[in-house]
């Protein structure tokens, strides 16, 4: 099993020193967020996104691929009623597409709770309609430039679309591409009426990344979520992709604890 880790835990550190501080510590991958980088991908120069693809590789590090995709430029939404809306947001996404092959990953993981809500004067129906044209235009490129759009379900409380595995198993069966497969995050399971070896035994055959967390939006080990049914799962269905750190609790503790007790108790979990 490969560990990797989310970039923007280290709020404000040059990418260099933390590409070299998590290497050190034993992760395998990093998983990049574009906005830590600047507002829009189209602001990073082809130079820019060379140097970031050698500091990772210098440390021994894959650039595992993408998330928070959509959170900036402002106003983008893959469900919005709004064509012009639309068509900037899949334009976007491309750019996204280029921008993660230019770095050699090879995953992207759409989250992006906002972006794809149901707005109120849409139905659920058209919403889901826009959200699968959009991916629709956008995997031709994502075949040449291989790389996976991953679609990860995510909580109520974030998203009023795609909550469960099997909504988002509906969205890839019906698009049925080869680059368009599933992200699962442990904090969005813990939402769902299933129990998470349940949801991640369904995957099979669909899941190729795999978020890291708790239910309190802390690292794996941090709360009550015990990782030993999961990694019995994971490993029933024969996954090799990564186990990929993501918190959103910057307050608790610092950058290093997260990312030094995740890496030990998955080590401790995954390698005994």
């Amino acid at each position: 099993m490969k560990f990797g880790i989310c970039n923007e835990i280290f709020k404000n550190w040059p990418w260099e020193k933390i590409v070299s501080y998590i290497s050190s510590i034993g992760y395998n991958g990093v998983e990049i967020a574009p906005f830590t980088f600047a507002p829009t991908v189209k602001q990073i120069s082809y130079d820019e996104r060379k140097k970031i693809k050698a500091a990772a590789k210098k440390n021994n590090l894959e650039i595992i691929g993408l998330h928070w995709l959509l959170l900036s430029p402002p106003g983008l939404s893959i469900t919005s009623k709004d064509k012009l809306i639309r068509e900037e947001t899949i334009r976007y996404l491309k750019e996204l597409i280029i921008f993660c092959a230019d770095l050699e990953g090879k995953i992207m993981v759409f989250g992006s709770p906002k972006q794809r809500n149901v707005s109120p004067t849409s139905s659920r129906e058209e919403a889901w309609n826009y959200a699968k044209e959009c991916f629709m235009e956008i995997l031709p490129l994502a075949g040449e430039k291989g790389v996976i759009i991953a679609l990860e379900p995510l909580s109520r409380k974030e998203t009023n679309l795609i909550n469960t595995l099997e909504e988002a198993l509906k969205m890839i069966e019906e698009i049925n591409d080869e680059n368009f497969k599933l992200t699962l995050d442990v904090k969005a399971m813990c939402d769902e009426q299933k129990t998470i070896p349940e949801i991640i035994s369904s995957s099979r055959g669909y899941l190729v990344h795999f978020h890291a967390n708790d239910i309190n939006l802390l690292g794996p080990g941090f709360g009550e979520i015990d990782y030993l049914p999961i990694k019995k799962a994971l490993q029933e269905i024969n996954y090799s992709g990564y186990l990929s750190v993501e918190v959103f609790d910057f307050t608790t503790y610092s950058s290093e604890i997260i990312a030094e007790r995740s890496i030990r108790y998955l080590e401790e979990i995954f390698k005994t």
